[in-house]
């Protein structure tokens, strides 16, 4: 059996610093892990502010965010506790509420090969806090991107924040898939519900046009994307894309955008979504 306990220590962590491990799953807050990928200050404020002196006297916190109902946990970093702020009586801050103790919590850098990757058994589901002493077992350590393999190309939807961790880490599947085919693709606001279609056509195929998005933040130059960009910097954290047709390898850009076109109408995006013409 090899431990969570086993990799940090060997990667430095001080054996005898008062080091706790941290189960982060609420289910007032059912995103977490969506906060910690694409809000990462929302999840971080929500791990400092606690009812109860948990932290307290503790040198390092080892977080974990659980994984759905079962007993699994992804880690996603080690925090130093600096020190506590506490209140007289309970107070509301950014938008967490009845809060008594507010924990200053600094990362420690050298485990940013391990976040997100490392997968644990967690011992005591019910204590969502212990003592480093008590050993989780690790079950998984993925590879390469833990979130989305590629398996089809109807199978997926990705978040901007999956897609960008795709093209950035040049991840082969995706990469190999996606370079060999041409197609229409979706991409969904999913705060408004508005939609927009695009056809990719180039010779990178589907890979090559959202890499477009990837390095633009996420407009992909589109006119009407862009001025929503330009209103709110974040905007891209609420777009989703998938793919809506594949299109042969040679394909006309005529015969590629007269499928874009038909799927526009099928869909209402000019007059209703994201499209422009």
């Amino acid at each position: 059996m090899i431990t969570i306990q086993e990799l940090l220590f060997n990667r430095n962590l001080n054996q005898n610093s008062k080091t706790k491990l941290v189960r982060h799953q609420d289910k007032k807050y059912p995103d977490l892990f969506e906060w910690y990928r694409t809000d990462k200050n929302r999840f971080l404020t929500y791990q400092s502010l606690q009812r109860k002196p948990v932290f307290s006297g503790v040198d390092y916190i080892v977080s974990f965010i659980g994984e759905g109902n079962a007993t699994l946990s992804r880690f996603v970093g080690v925090f130093k506790v600096k020190n506590v702020k506490q209140f007289s009586k309970y107070k509301s801050r950014n938008g967490f509420q009845n809060i008594l103790y507010e924990y200053d919590l600094e990362e420690v850098h050298g485990f940013e090969d391990l976040k997100e990757r490392v997968i644990v058994k967690w011992s005591n589901a019910i204590s969502w806090h212990q003592w480093i002493k008590n050993e989780m077992e690790i079950v998984e350590i993925h590879p390469g991107l833990h979130f989305k393999p590629f398996n089809d190309y109807f199978d997926f939807i990705l978040s901007f924040a999956e897609l960008k961790e795709i093209i950035e880490q040049q991840y082969s599947d995706w990469k190999k898939m996606l370079s060999n085919t041409k197609g229409v693709y979706l991409i969904n606001d999913t705060e408004s519900g508005k939609l927009y279609v695009g056809s990719a056509y180039g010779e990178e195929g589907i890979w090559g046009r959202w890499k477009e998005y990837v390095s633009t933040g996420g407009h992909g130059n589109n006119k009407k994307l862009k001025a929503l960009f330009e209103n709110n910097k974040r905007y891209g954290h609420k777009l989703m894309f998938s793919i809506l047709m594949l299109l042969p390898k040679t394909v006309t850009i005529e015969e590629a955008i007269r499928k874009e076109q038909l799927f526009k109408n099928k869909l209402g995006t000019n007059s209703f979504g994201l499209n422009s013409n």
